[in-house]
């Protein structure tokens, strides 16, 4: 029964997940989001729907279109799969939360937007307003009216105050974040980084507060640190050369939201200040 139900949350998110590859691609292209019908991007061939299930019909196909043959990017199911795995996962953190459905929403909506700025971020080097801007919004509303009461699983509820710990701590963060990050951007010239990165910590501060902002912000420093090495190693990269940061720091939030506890308890044991 509990393997069934998982088994639908993951089609659910996988869904999404599909509908979320939709976004990413038609941002760039600026076509209509719902109003199109989908096509292949090589030969511009409208595709049926057994074209568009997710996942089995890219393995079904063997990664190429029907139509002409051309090979489909693998952004479409690894979107797909990363997505069905993060409803899992966001499902097991928050289920025992007291207002599960208004956190869980509020979950999925934040993680679908942290996906799509990962990968349009990789493609494009740009993070999308029209994606970061509505999350800002709609979070300031979530933060708005959570009140006192937990803002999720465990590693994100903050303060108990009236007010304070709706707004006063995630404003800060934020604001504190995207100064930081402005200075950074100012200090180095727009080398490495742009506006769009203030914004998007900026949103991270608002979702995820004070300690736990810093938490996703060291993450995303190390792990960009040591994939931007890596990709030195092996050849990929060369010192100077730009990197995008949206994904480490789209990637630490979704981290931050399901294991912020885990995390915290972790740097305190290296970093007793925070």
């Amino acid at each position: 029964m509990l393997f069934t139900f998982y088994f639908l949350l993951f089609t659910l998110g996988v869904s999404v997940g599909s509908f979320l590859n939709v976004i990413i691609d038609r941002l760039h292209t600026v076509e209509p989001i719902i109003a199109a019908r989908s096509h292949c991007d090589h030969c511009g061939q409208t595709l049926r729907w057994h074209d568009l299930i997710p996942i089995f019909s890219f393995l079904w196909l063997r990664g190429r279109c029907r139509y002409c043959g051309k090979a489909l990017s693998l952004q479409y199911p690894l979107v797909e799969i990363a997505a069905g795995l993060i409803f899992i996962l966001g499902f097991s953190q928050i289920k025992d939360s007291q207002f599960f459905i208004f956190h869980f929403s509020f979950f999925i909506f934040i993680a679908s937007a942290m996906i799509v700025i990962f990968v349009y971020d990789l493609k494009h080097k740009i993070i999308p307003d029209q994606i970061v801007l509505p999350a800002i919004a709609i979070t300031f509303l979530f933060r708005l009216f959570c009140k006192d009461q937990p803002c999720g699983p465990q590693g994100w509820s903050l303060f108990t105050i009236p007010f304070a710990g709706a707004l006063l701590n995630p404003l800060l963060s934020a604001s504190i974040a995207g100064l930081f990050f402005l200075c950074l951007i100012l200090a180095t010239k727009g080398r490495g980084m742009g506006f769009g990165d203030v914004k998007l910590v900026f949103l991270m501060g608002l979702i995820l507060g004070w300690p736990q902002i810093l938490i996703a912000l060291y993450l995303s420093f190390i792990v960009g640190s040591l994939v931007g090495l890596f990709l030195i190693a092996v050849g990929k990269k060369h010192f100077g050369q730009e990197i995008p940061f949206g994904p480490f720091l789209s990637a630490s939030t979704i981290a931050t939201l399901l294991y912020g506890e885990s995390l915290l308890h972790l740097f305190r044991t290296f970093i007793p200040i925070i």
